[in-house]
C-alpha cells in the first residue's frame, strides 16, 4: 500500500494542512498526539494575560502583528499585544530603554546605530528587492549607471548647480544610499544635496518632478515597480544585496530577565502565522493590502520584493554565526560613512537564540510531516524555498554586454610584481577582502568584469597581452576563494587611460573590479 493509501499518513497530512492554514499547532496535538511536543499552545481561558507593548511602524513586513487574526492568537496563549507606531527610530529605543515597550521590530543598522537596551531575538524578513536605487534617466538619458555620474556631477558644478539624491531618512533606503557610498568608486554622498523625506512616497514625487535636480531616487515598492515601468533605471535593488536590510525582533533586557516565557510563547504564535502564510500567501497579500490603503497589484509588489524568514531559518541564522557576520558587515558601512564609532566588538552579545527554540521546533514538526508528500513546501518552511542556486554559466558575451551598475570600491591596492602578472602578497591581501564585498552580492542577477590596464609606455601587444594576463591572474584567484558569481577577465593594455592623467603616468596600471546585472 502506497503512502497516499496509507490512513493514517493522510490523517496527518489533513492534520497538518489544517494546522498551517489556521495557524493553530494545539489542533494538531489534539488530533495527531505526540507530534507536537507539548500542549502549551491550546487556549487557557484562566490564565492570567500579560500586555506586551511593541513599537514599529506602517511597514507591509510588520503587518502580522498588527493583524486581528495574530492578535486573537496571542490572547489565546495568555498575551495582549499593543503595537504602536513610533517613527522615530531613537525615541523607540528610548521608549524600549525606559520600559515603555517591551518590543521593538526594526531594522539591522538601526538596531546598531540607536543601542537599545535589549537583544534580537528573532528574524521577521529580509527585502529582496523591495527597496531599490533608481537614476533619474529621464532627466538625465546618459545616466545609465554609477560610472556615468562622476561626469555629470563635474558638469552640474561647472554650472555651479549641485544634483540632489533624494529618500526616506531613518529607514533602509538611507541606508542602501549608505551602502553604495561605501562600496562603489562613482558614488559618493559628499557629492550630492541630500534631501531626507518621510516617505518614498515624497522621494518618487520629487524623482518625477522635472523642475528638481534630483539625480537619484532611493525608493521601497510599489514605487520600484513604477519606476521601471516608466523607464527609469533601476541601477541596484535589495535584491541585488540579499543580506543588506534585514528586519529583527528586540526584546528588552528588563523581559528577557523576567519573563522569558512570554518571548518563547510570542515567538510561537508569530511564527505560526508566518508557517500558514508560506503554505498559502493570498491571506497575507490581502492583510498588506488592507494594512497599507494599498490595490492588489501593488500589495502583491510588496510582497514579491519580501522574503520573510521561517522560525528555523531565523534560528540557524542566530546560531550558526550568520547573523553575527550580517551584523558585522553592516556596522562596518555604518563605521565607513561616518555613522558608528567602531564595529561592536562582541557582536555574538546583542542577540540570543534561545527563545525562538520552542517556535524553530514546531515548524521542524511541520516540516518532519510534510517532507514526504510535499517536499517543495517543506524546503520553503525550512527556509530554502528562495534560496539562491548556484548560477548556471554565463557566455563571456553576455558579460560583456551586461548593463554596468558601477566599479566597487578597492580598500588596498591590487598589486603584482614588476612587468609581470604574478600577484604580490599584498595583491592578493586586497582581493581576499575585496571577496568578502563581491560574496554578498546576488550571484543570480550580478556579475563580475575584472579589467586590467596598463599606462603608455613600452610595445601596444605587449602591454595588451600582460593587462589580460593581470585580469586573468585576478579573476584566477577571486575563483580559488569560491566566489559563486560569474567573473570575466579583460585586458584593455592602455586604450583606455584615465580622464585627466598623462597617458605614460603609473597611475594608469589598474585593476578595475565592476559589477554588472545579468538578470
Amino acid at each position: 500500500m502506497g503512502k497516499r493509501d496509507n490512513p493514517v499518513v493522510l490523517v496527518l497530512a489533513i492534520a497538518v494542512t489544517v494546522a498551517i492554514a489556521g495557524g493553530a499547532v494545539w489542533w494538531l496535538t489534539k488530533f495527531a498526539p505526540g507530534l507536537v511536543p507539548n500542549n502549551s499552545n491550546q487556549p487557557d481561558t484562566n490564565q492570567k494575560q500579560v500586555k506586551l507593548t511593541i513599537l514599529g511602524d506602517t511597514f507591509s513586513g510588520y503587518s502580522t502583528f498588527r493583524s486581528q487574526a495574530f492578535q486573537k492568537a496571542m490572547s489565546e496563549v495568555g498575551i495582549t499585544v499593543n503595537y504602536q507606531d513610533e517613527f522615530d527610530q531613537k525615541k523607540r529605543a528610548e521608549q524600549l530603554n525606559q520600559g515603555q515597550a517591551d518590543l521593538i521590530v526594526t531594522t539591522l543598522d538601526q538596531f546598531i546605530q540607536q543601542k537599545p537596551q535589549g537583544k534580537i531575538v528573532g528574524l521577521i524578513d529580509r527585502t529582496a528587492g523591495a527597496d531599490a536605487v533608481v537614476l533619474n534617466t529621464k532627466k538625465y538619458p546618459q545616466l545609465k549607471s554609477l560610472l556615468d555620474l562622476t561626469q555629470l556631477v563635474q558638469q552640474q558644478r561647472q554650472q555651479n548647480q549641485q544634483l540632489t539624491i533624494t529618500f526616506a531618512g531613518d529607514t533602509p533606503s538611507e541606508y542602501l544610499a549608505l551602502v553604495l557610498s561605501t562600496k562603489f568608486e562613482a558614488f559618493k554622498l559628499s557629492d550630492f544635496q541630500v534631501n531626507k523625506v518621510t516617505d518614498a512616497s515624497d522621494a518618487w514625487k520629487l524623482l518625477q518632478d522635472p523642475q528638481q535636480n534630483v539625480a537619484v531616487a532611493v525608493i521601497w515598492e510599489p514605487y520600484v515597480t513604477k519606476a521601471r515601468q516608466q523607464g527609469y533605471e533601476v541601477v541596484l535593488s535589495s535584491k541585488d544585496a540579499p543580506g543588506a536590510i534585514v528586519d529583527a525582533i528586540i526584546a528588552s533586557d528588563k523581559l528577557i530577565a523576567s519573563q522569558p516565557a512570554k518571548i518563547s510563547e510570542f515567538l510561537e504564535a508569530y511564527y505560526r502565522r508566518i508557517d500558514a502564510n508560506v503554505r498559502d500567501a493570498s491571506q497575507l497579500q490581502t492583510q498588506i493590502a488592507e494594512d497599507g490603503k494599498l490595490s492588489p497589484g501593488d500589495a502583491n509588489a510588496v510582497l514579491q520584493g519580501i522574503e520573510f524568514f521561517t522560525a528555523v531559518e531565523a534560528k540557524d541564522w542566530l546560531t550558526n554565526g550568520t547573523l553575527e557576520k550580517r551584523i558585522v558587515s553592516t556596522a562596518a558601512v555604518l563605521t565607513l560613512s561616518g555613522r558608528l564609532k567602531q564595529v561592536p566588538e562582541k557582536p555574538q552579545e546583542l542577540y540570543s537564540g534561545e527563545a525562538i527554540a520552542k517556535a524553530a521546533s514546531n515548524t521542524q514538526t511541520l516540516i518532519s510531516l510534510v517532507r514526504a508528500d510535499n517536499p517543495e513546501l517543506a524546503d520553503r518552511l525550512a527556509g530554502k524555498g528562495k534560496a539562491i542556486a548556484t548560477n548556471k554559466a554565463i557566455s563571456p558575451s553576455q558579460i560583456k554586454k551586461a548593463p554596468n551598475i558601477g566599479n566597487l570600491q578597492i580598500r588596498g591596492e591590487i598589486n603584482f610584481n614588476l612587468g609581470s602578472a604574478e600577484l604580490t602578497s599584498q595583491g592578493k591581501e586586497t582581493l581576499n577582502k575585496l571577496a568578502q564585498e563581491i560574496d554578498q552580492f546576488n550571484e543570480k542577477t550580478i556579475a563580475v568584469r575584472v579589467i586590467g590596464h596598463t599606462s603608455k609606455v613600452g610595445d601596444a601587444d605587449f602591454n595588451q597581452q600582460l593587462s589580460q594576463q593581470r585580469a586573468d591572474a585576478t579573476v584566477n584567484y577571486l575563483r580559488s576563494l569560491k566566489l559563486k558569481q560569474n567573473i570575466l577577465a579583460e585586458g584593455k593594455g592602455f586604450t583606455q587611460t584615465l580622464p585627466g592623467i598623462p597617458p605614460e603616468d603609473q597611475r594608469n596600471q589598474r585593476t578595475e573590479i565592476r559589477l554588472v546585472r545579468i538578470n
